[in-house]
C-alpha cells in the first residue's frame, strides 16, 4: 500500500512537485515510518478544507475594515482600484493570525467528521491502526501551521500594517480634492464642514464651509457663488479663492446665542486663503503601535523601556510599560501556538461529534474559539497589575487546550488498546 518516496531531482531535471515537497516533509516529520496513501489521503483532505475555512474566516475578518477604511476612499474616488487592491492584499496578514487557529480546527473537526460518519475511521482502527497514527499527518499540518503563524505574527503583519497605513496615508494626500465630492458634507478637514453643490476640476459651484469650535458649534458661515481649490505641493497646502461670497460671524463664547446678531460681510472676490494639509489631516506619520514590530523590534523596545530610570513617585508605572511589551511578545507566541493546540483538539472532537454537516461543526468550532479568545481578552485585562504575572497567565487558554485536547484524545484512544 505504501509507495516510495521520489528522490531529490538531478540539476538536469524538473523541481520536484508540491506534492513530492508534501510528502518530502511528511517523511522527515515521520523519520522511521514510510509514507502511505493513507496519511496522504488524510494531510491531502484536511489541508484542503483548512485552506477553505481560513479563506472564509479571513473574507469576514477583513470585512469590517474594508467597510470602514476602505470603501469611503474608493466610492469617493479617492483610492485607485490597483491601490484599493494593493492595500485589501496588505490586510490580509493582519486577519490571517486569526483565521488560522479557527480554520484549523474548522478544518480539522469537517474532514474528522465526514470520515467517522463514513465508518472510515472505524475501518482504520479495526485494522490495527492507533488514533495517533491515524492523526500524525494533522499534527504535522498543526506544525506547519504554528510555524507560519509564528512567521505572520513576527514578519509578515508587523511589515505589511506599517506599509498600509503608509501608503493609504499618501496616497490619499497625493490628491487632496479627491475627497471633495458633490452633494456630500465633507468632515475629512478637522474643525470644518464643507459642501458644494457642483464640482467641475478644481472649480466649485455652491460652495458652503462651517468652521466649528471645539464642542461642534458653528463659529462662521462662508457661502460662495463659487470657489477654487489650488493645492501647493511644496508647502503642502490648499490654496482657497472666493467668488461672490458672503460671510457670517457668531460670537466665538456663545456661538448659539442667536439674540445677538451676527456679523455678516460679502465680497466679489476673495483674496487667497491657504489651508495646510499638516494642521488639517495632521502630520503625514504612522505612529507604530506594539503589535506592528518585529521580534527584533519588540526585544528592542523591551530593552529600552527597561533601561528607562523609575520614577520614584510611581514605580508602578515603569512596571506596567515593560509588561505591556512583555504580554505583546507573549500574546504573539500564544496565537501561533493556538494553531496546534486547535488541531490537536479538533482530533477527538471531530471523531466524536462524528457529524456530515457544516454547519453543525462549524457551530462547535465558533464555540471552541470564541470560549479560547475570551480566556485570552481576560488575561490581557490584566495588564496594568504586573503583580498578577499576565505574562504567565497568556499561556493559560492554550495550556487548557493542549491538556482537553490530550484528555478527549486518551478517552478514545483507551477502548481501542483494550
Amino acid at each position: 500500500m505504501g509507495c516510495n518516496i521520489p528522490p531529490p531531482s538531478d540539476s538536469g531535471r524538473e523541481p520536484p512537485c508540491p506534492r513530492a515537497v508534501c510528502l518530502r516533509l511528511l517523511s522527515l516529520f515521520f523519520p522511521t515510518a514510510r509514507v502511505n496513501l493513507l496519511d496522504r489521503h488524510i494531510f491531502k483532505s484536511v489541508l484542503f478544507t483548512c485552506t477553505g475555512a481560513v479563506a472564509l474566516f479571513a473574507f469576514v475578518l477583513m470585512l469590517g475594515n474594508l467597510i470602514r477604511d476602505l470603501l469611503p476612499y474608493l466610492l469617493s474616488g479617492q483610492l485607485p482600484t490597483g491601490t484599493f487592491l494593493r492595500l485589501v492584499w496588505m490586510l490580509v496578514p493582519a486577519v490571517a493570525i486569526y483565521a488560522l487557529p479557527m480554520g484549523m480546527l474548522t478544518g480539522v473537526l469537517l474532514t474528522l467528521g465526514r470520515l467517522s460518519a463514513d465508518s472510515e475511521i472505524t475501518v482504520m482502527r479495526a485494522a490495527g491502526l492507533s488514533l495517533t497514527r491515524i492523526a500524525r499527518p494533522i499534527f504535522l499540518l498543526g506544525a506547519l501551521g504554528c510555524a507560519l503563524g509564528l512567521y505572520v505574527n513576527f514578519e509578515s503583519m508587523p511589515r505589511a500594517r506599517v506599509q498600509y497605513h503608509k501608503e493609504l496615508d499618501e496616497t490619499i494626500r497625493a490628491n487632496p480634492l479627491s475627497f471633495i465630492v458633490p452633494k456630500t458634507f465633507i468632515r475629512n478637514f478637522k474643525g470644518f464642514v464643507v459642501y458644494v453643490g457642483d464640482k467641475q476640476g478644481t472649480v466649485m459651484r455652491d460652495f458652503w464651509l462651517w468652521q466649528l469650535d471645539r464642542e461642534g458649534r458653528t463659529t462662521q458661515l462662508v457661502r460662495a457663488e463659487s470657489g477654487r481649490f489650488d493645492y501647493d505641493t511644496a508647502a503642502n497646502e490648499l490654496i482657497l479663492t472666493l467668488t461672490h461670497a458672503q460671510i457670517e460671524e457668531r460670537s466665538a463664547s456663545n456661538p448659539e446665542n442667536f439674540a445677538e446678531s451676527p456679523r455678516i460681510g460679502s465680497f466679489e472676490q476673495s483674496e487667497p486663503q491657504r489651508l495646510s494639509l499638516t494642521r488639517l489631516f495632521g502630520a503625514p506619520t504612522v505612529r507604530q503601535k506594539l503589535s506592528w514590530m518585529t521580534y527584533p523590534e519588540l526585544r528592542a523596545e523591551e530593552a529600552r523601556v527597561a533601561a528607562l530610570p523609575v520614577n520614584p513617585d510611581a514605580p508602578k508605572d515603569h512596571a506596567r510599560a515593560v509588561m505591556k511589551v512583555t504580554l505583546t511578545v507573549q500574546e504573539k507566541f500564544n496565537t501561533a501556538l493556538a494553531i496546534l493546540s486547535f488541531a490537536l483538539i479538533g482530533v477527538p472532537l471531530g471523531i466524536k461529534v462524528s457529524r456530515r454537516e457544516t454547519s453543525a461543526n462549524l457551530g462547535v468550532a465558533v464555540l471552541l474559539a470564541l470560549g479560547y479568545y475570551m480566556l485570552t481578552v481576560s488575561v490581557t485585562w490584566l495588564d496594568r497589575h504586573p503583580v498578577y504575572r499576565p505574562d504567565l497567565l497568556f499561556w493559560l487558554p492554550n495550556t487548557v487546550f493542549l491538556i482537553l485536547g490530550v484528555w478527549l484524545f486518551l478517552r478514545i484512544e483507551r477502548p481501542a488498546a483494550r
